[in-house]
């Protein structure tokens, strides 16, 4: 079980890192879907499993309402950023500073708050700091809508620890699903906007 943790804690770094450095938008939300499997997995050791499922449940439901508005779309303005080509060495380079921050605090983090598990902790903390990373570097509603979810699926597993109520793990999915039709509304206006 904890071998299995620590695997679903790498493929959490692997699906941040892609998040970062997939520039095709339908790859960008299969990666996001499978992100919210290791958030399941993590989350779930600490909740029961009907509770960890409303966290994949919801997170796939965020994945399906940015992905059909991306076809309504047709992808026009979504493919990818204007200079992704020359940033892709500086986002390699950030998050692998990121990555070093995590490695050496997240020990430090589970002394503070014992029972978390190393596992938790470092999923947690890879998937809020390449969140915020992320968040920094694009300006597109889609690839902003990636990063605060990356960003709140990190809360979520940290949290999960410290939390086992059922309100609280409905509300952070509300507030998934709303940053999922707030940003799905955003896709629309910016190409409205694009077009006038």
């Amino acid at each position: 079980m904890n071998l299995l943790s620590w695997v679903v804690t790498g493929i959490l770094l692997l699906t941040a890192m892609g998040l970062l450095l997939v520039r095709d938008w339908r790859i960008s939300l299969g990666i996001l879907g499978v992100q919210y499997i290791g958030v399941f997995w993590l989350s779930s050791l600490h909740w029961p499993l009907s509770m960890a499922a409303v966290k994949l449940v919801s997170g796939w439901m965020c994945v399906v309402i940015l992905g059909m508005t991306s076809l309504g779309l047709k992808g026009g303005m979504l493919s990818a950023d204007e200079f992704w080509t020359q940033g892709r060495l500086f986002r390699v380079f950030a998050a692998s500073v990121v990555v070093l921050i995590v490695l050496v605090s997240a020990p430090r983090l589970e002394n503070i708050i014992p029972g978390m598990g190393l596992p938790v902790v470092y999923g947690g903390l890879l998937l809020t700091g390449l969140g915020i990373l992320h968040l920094g570097i694009v300006s597109q509603p889609l690839r902003v809508v990636l990063g605060l979810l990356t960003v709140l699926a990190g809360f979520e597993i940290m949290y999960a620890a410290l939390e086992s109520s059922i309100l609280v793990a409905a509300m952070l999915s509300v507030v998934d699903l709303g940053l999922a039709l707030v940003g799905a509304y955003l896709m629309m206006a910016s190409r409205r906007e694009s077009i006038s």
